[in-house]
């Protein structure tokens, strides 16, 4: 189910954490049936394998990823664990097949948080991986806060991962402070010196999560995690929508991906994390394809590709010529068409006037309704006038 560049051959898998990670957003709690059911849209959208939870947190949570297990889905499934055998034991009674195994990778962490030694979580990690490897688990060790650890470290990490027989390192932009160049480099860097599967993890605190998850694939990453809508904690994570997208559409790869439910997806998990989907949210927010101003009504009337990068229909929305202040002639002609209205040059120009008055009155755009008394009021006062 991953994507391959058509280019290079190359292949990337989809990792999303919407139900971990997602969760994880303070004050976001998604009931269990809302898990089974964004773990079952996922898997049919073709997301190759979902991070669904931590089971140690034991109750309603090891209840629901049991749940997901039970379906059977094409997605592997896989569970959040600390560097500890009783976690791992947790995510082995849940039936997963797969297991995240995370610890602190910087020496900001190491020392402020873990208050011990870069030896203590080598050796750590090791005894986790090689447990959950004994279980017959694919196992990520997830690097927290590698964006800010020491590179020469980080190779160090990923070859003792690599002899535990760990499957792939997450590298996790924990506080979100890298940008795409950089990151490019050090992912490029540490694919050089291991050789190793990489999975991006990045966050969105400065706006650059999404950029920085496809610099990391173009430096060797062969695995990105995302989350619907870039739910996560603080500002977010790097968009599964925003991501595949780019991917798609920038970067030439295909894929198995049904991008018809984003929309589909992106409203259930907004009304399930209570999170509003802004209107301007890219890819799948209801401004992508709304076009107001008059020479982009225009130009989008003529030929949607003059203000479109892919139809709507891609990602499961419609286009949409919007009627307020900044319309155009163009676009008040093209609306009255779909009341079966033919408006001749004079009629356009002085509805326009009307509409613009109103709009600005009424600090909105307008809806069909509002238009079609405007059409009559406008046809009034032609009738006084010629009375």
């Amino acid at each position: 189910m991953s994507v391959k560049n058509l280019e290079n051959g190359k292949s990337i898998y989809i990792v999303d954490t919407t139900l971990r990670d997602g969760e994880q957003t303070a004050g976001v709690v998604f009931a269990n049936q809302e898990k089974v059911t964004i773990a079952a849209m996922l898997s049919d959208l073709g997301v190759d394998q979902l991070e669904v939870g931590i089971p140690a947190m034991g109750g309603d949570e090891k209840e629901a990823i049991k749940e997901i297990v039970k379906r059977n889905k094409k997605s592997s499934i896989m569970a959040w664990n600390r560097a500890v055998i009783k976690d791992i034991e947790h995510s082995i009674d849940c039936g997963v097949d797969s297991v995240a195994i995370s610890i602190s990778v910087s020496d900001i962490h190491i020392q402020h948080k873990l208050k011990t030694s870069r030896e203590w979580v080598l050796d750590n990690m090791f005894k986790a991986v090689e447990f959950a490897k004994k279980n017959g688990l694919y196992v990520s060790v997830n690097g927290e806060d590698a964006s800010r650890a020491d590179r020469e470290f980080l190779v160090q990490f990923i070859n003792v991962a690599k002899q535990a027989g760990a499957d792939r390192f997450r590298y996790c932009d924990t506080v979100g402070i890298m940008e795409p160049f950089i990151i490019r480099d050090n992912i490029n860097y540490l694919y050089s010196n291991t050789g190793f599967d990489i999975e991006m993890h990045t966050h969105n605190d400065f706006g650059m999560a999404t950029a920085n998850a496809v610099a990391g694939i173009n430096g060797g990453a062969s695995h990105v995690g995302v989350t619907v809508n870039g739910l996560g904690e603080r500002a977010g994570n790097a968009a599964l929508e925003e991501v595949l997208m780019a991917l798609m559409f920038v970067y030439n790869y295909q894929g198995n991906i049904n991008t018809t439910m984003f929309r589909e997806v992106s409203e259930y998990v907004s009304r399930a994390s209570g999170r509003v989907l802004p209107a301007w949210k890219a890819i799948v927010g209801d401004n992508m394809f709304a076009h107001e101003s008059g020479i982009h009504a225009d130009g989008a009337i003529k030929n949607p590709k003059n203000y479109e990068a892919f139809d709507p229909d891609i990602v499961g929305l419609e286009r949409q010529i919007v009627i307020g202040k900044h319309s155009g002639r163009a676009g008040i002609v093209n609306k009255f068409k779909e009341y079966g209205i033919e408006l001749d040059d004079y009629a356009s120009q002085k509805i326009l006037e009307m509409v613009r008055t109103s709009s600005v009155r009424l600090k909105r755009s307008l809806f069909d309704k509002e238009l079609v008394q405007i059409y009559k009021e406008y046809i009034r006062l032609e009738n006084n006038k010629e009375n």
